[in-house]
């Protein structure tokens, strides 16, 4: 059976990026060039408003950097079209935030196949699967509940649910665990390493917490715009 994209490589390549504020420029990102491999771990850590969720953010094509690029199979992702920007994100990229960001309208069930919906899936292949990993993560009996009756651990349980659902190549999360106590925390990150090892993601987090960052194989630092 063919591997889906196994040694895949996210490159960032000279990234900068600089914010106005009043009559002040703000140099966040200052030539920052790294290759993200697949099936490994990373963490980015820095101070508060060093730029690491606009790191986080330029790698995920969710904003654009003043100068540079990002490549994922040899593609620079800042040219891609609208449509094929959105079907690269929805198959090749998971998103984690430090809020949840579930539907409310939806029920959990409903959140998690969302990305499986939209790649054009069988909506009951993706009930199966999504039923198979609520049940993983003891919330099978959530399913049909609403996001606003869950605890902060178990909506972010589903919003990890729903950024794996079509195995992504990378799990881009920043401060997931921010909202969380200690032990939600620990089983958080827990099931992001666990699915990292399932479905050879490569994983790319921010976070203050040592007790976080230091169960990723390469822990860098963001300082005055430089990783490393």
């Amino acid at each position: 059976m063919e591997q889906k994209n196994l040694y895949t490589k996210l490159i960032a390549q000279d990234l900068h990026k600089t914010f106005i504020q009043g009559d002040k420029k703000l140099l966040v990102l200052n030539g920052i060039s790294f290759e993200f491999e697949q099936n490994k771990s990373y963490a980015i850590v820095g101070v508060s408003g060093s730029g690491k969720s606009t790191l986080m953010h330029i790698l995920g094509s969710l904003d654009k950097p003043d100068i540079g690029e990002v490549l994922f199979s040899n593609k620079n992702l800042f040219k891609l079209k609208e449509f094929e920007k959105e079907k690269f994100l929805n198959t090749n990229m998971g998103f984690v935030f430090q809020f949840h960001y579930l539907i409310k309208e939806l029920s959990v069930i409903e959140n998690i196949i969302l990305p499986g919906i939209i790649k054009g899936e069988n909506k009951k292949s993706c009930l199966e699967k999504a039923e198979a990993l609520l049940q993983e993560v003891d919330l099978k009996d959530k399913m049909h509940d609403y996001p606003t009756t869950l605890s902060g651990g178990q909506q972010q349980r589903v919003s990890i649910l729903r950024a794996i659902f079509n195995k992504p190549s990378f799990l881009l999360a920043d401060e997931p665990t921010g909202n969380l106590d200690e032990n939600n925390a620990q089983s958080v990150i827990n099931l992001i390493l666990k699915y990292k090892k399932e479905f050879n993601m490569g994983i790319i987090i921010c976070s203050h917490d040592p007790e976080i960052y230091n169960k990723m194989e390469t822990v860098l630092k963001l300082h005055e715009g430089k990783l490393g």
